[in-house]
This record gives C-alpha cells, structure tokens and sequence, in this order.
C-alpha cells in the first residue's frame, strides 16, 4: 500500500511539474525555421509575424533560413525535430500541402497544427510590348497554339508552376513551360521577351507592373486588387467565372506551424502571440507594401481553408503530371 501511494504521488509530482513547465512557455529564444533563403515571400511573411509574436511572448524569435529540395529540408528538420514549441516551422502552404505528393513524407498538412497569416496571388503578366491585350487573347491564342505559348516560372510546383497550370486548365490547352532558378530570373526573362507569360506572384511584379513595363492580364483572385491609385489588377473571374471557379484562389499562402501532439498549454501561447501578432500596424503596412491579402487565421480555419487549397494545389500537379503520387492515396479528395 506504501509503494502504491509512494507512486501516486510522484506521478503526480510528475505531472505538477509538466504543467508548471508549460505554464511558463516560452522562458527561453524560440526558433523559427524558414525552408526558403531570405527575401522571399514566405521569408518575409515569416519576419513580419514573428516580430509580434516576439513581442508579445516577450522572448526573441531567431528567424533561421533552411534552404533546399524545394523547401522539404527545413519543412522535415521542424517535422523530425523535438516538437515542444522551441522550433517552429514557417512555410507556404503551395509547398507543405504538396509534399506528400511529391514523395518529400507520408505526413499531410492534417498533421500540423498551422496559423495561416497572408495570401499572394498569381498575377498572369506579359510585356508592355505584348500582342496580349487582355486575358482572353492569351486564353485563345493558347488554344489556338496549344503547347507553344512559353510560360516562364521559378520551376516545378513553385508557385508560378501552379498559376500556368491554373491557366491550362482554364484555357482547356497546354503551354511550353520554361523553368528558372528563381522567381527573379522569370521576371527578367519576361522583361527581356525570352517567354511570352510569367505567372508568378503578384508581390514579385506589382512594381514593374506600376511602372508600365509589364501588363497585367488578370490576378488569380477572387476579386479586382488595386495596387496604386489608378492601377488595377483585373480578377481572372470577371471573364471565366465557372472555369476559375475551381481554381481560384490561386497564389501562396502563408502561415506558421507545428507538428501535431505539441501540448494545448502551449498551443493556446502561440494562438494568442499570432493572433496579436497579426494585427500589428506594421504587418498590416508589410501586406500593403508587397500587395498581399492579410488573412489571419485560427487552427481551425486554416485546417478548413486547406481542405480547398490542397485539392486544388495536389490535383493540378497530379493532373500536370508533375508529382509522384496521386493524391487521394492521402486522403485528399479532389
């Protein structure tokens, strides 16, 4: 009987310490890893929000670029890691939805829990210069030429593949894809005439755009985004609704998230530090400047919005034939 109470007591010394431990969440730095290198859009939709949170949970948040494979690198090192709140993962959702379909982990955005913060669209965009005067003449020049028009992007499944495969399914017709090292050198080669199309995000064109030096023919966007005064960026839906239906919205999202199973003492820590965080006026001023969508979530609402994004995002590289995998072999339906 001696041994039995001498047990129960110190299991519950045990969990008294458990949860004076996480009551005092955080009590040191926080690291937050970014499987990007620093500039990008996720870099500095990461920056941004972990400046408030750090505020608010009065602790520093290092903010560590993990590049490689496509994001996979640092989006498994936060995967595989000690999950006790110290690392945290901040990534587009174009990137971590798709990494089972890809063959990067069996795991799904469902076994993360992820606070989702802005979102950036496709901006379909071509030279000043350009015979495409509007988004239809593209549309049926692809169809009149289907596979030749040349679509430049950042490569396979970024985020410019996924505006061009947005595209083919719309226009009902393939493309020439040209792929780059980078978001930047499409641009440049947009500017330079070397492809006729750049669907990349609008954060990454917006100020050529302004300038006149590349015309935008339609944001993959639900509505019309006015990126300086008298310069509107059209929504592809005024002119296909039904085919965009499906699609849009099309761009990257972007949030932070931790591995399932982190304690809710310390889940509801993070819940209250993003919430803040997202309403700071310089994250508000940062989604203006680089004309992103400040769209701040809960755990909940992000897991209900990503239901949508990863069909739509899974099923357009399965489509494409760009991914190992079918997804539905994960439990994500189209």
């Amino acid at each position: 009987m001696k041994r039995i109470l001498t047990l129960v007591l110190a299991l519950v010394l045990v969990a008294s310490l458990s949860v004076c431990a996480f009551a005092d969440y955080p009590d040191k730095a926080i690291n937050l890893i970014v499987p990007y290198g620093p500039g990008g859009t996720t870099d500095l939709t990461a920056r941004a929000i972990a400046n408030g949170m750090s505020n608010f949970l009065n602790v520093t948040i290092n903010v560590n670029n993990v590049a490689g494979a496509g994001g996979s690198v640092g989006t498994l090192q936060v995967e595989n890691g000690k999950n006790d709140g110290y690392t945290i993962l901040a990534n587009g959702m174009l990137a971590l939805t798709t990494m089972p379909v890809n063959g990067y982990t069996d795991k799904t955005y469902k076994d993360w829990d992820i606070w989702l913060a802005t979102y950036a669209p496709n901006a379909i965009v071509v030279p000043a210069d350009s015979p495409y005067q509007t988004i239809v003449d593209l549309v049926e020049d692809m169809k009149a030429r289907p596979g030749e028009v040349t679509f430049g992007t950042a490569g396979i499944a970024t985020g410019g593949h996924f505006g061009a495969e947005t595209m083919k399914a719309i226009a009902g017709a393939d493309y020439s894809h040209i792929t780059y090292s980078g978001g930047g050198p499409a641009v440049t080669a947009i500017l330079s005439g070397e492809v006729e199309v750049c669907p990349q995000l609008l954060a990454e064109t917006k100020d050529l755009i302004i300038s006149g030096d590349l015309r935008c023919l339609a944001v993959l966007a639900e509505e019309d985004i006015e990126i300086a005064e008298g310069v509107v960026c059209p929504s592809i839906t005024n002119y296909y609704p039904e085919e965009a239906a499906a699609y849009v919205p099309m761009g990257e999202v972007t949030g932070i998230a931790v591995p399932k199973g982190l304690d809710e003492a310390v889940l509801a820590k993070l819940d209250e530090a993003f919430a803040y965080a997202a309403v700071q006026p310089e994250v508000a001023e940062f989604c203006e400047l680089k004309s992103f969508t400040l769209m701040p979530l809960t755990r909940e609402e992000s897991q209900a919005f990503l239901d949508s994004f990863a069909s739509k995002a899974c099923y357009l590289l399965w489509d494409a034939e760009a991914c190992a995998y079918n997804p539905a072999d994960f439990g994500i339906e189209r």
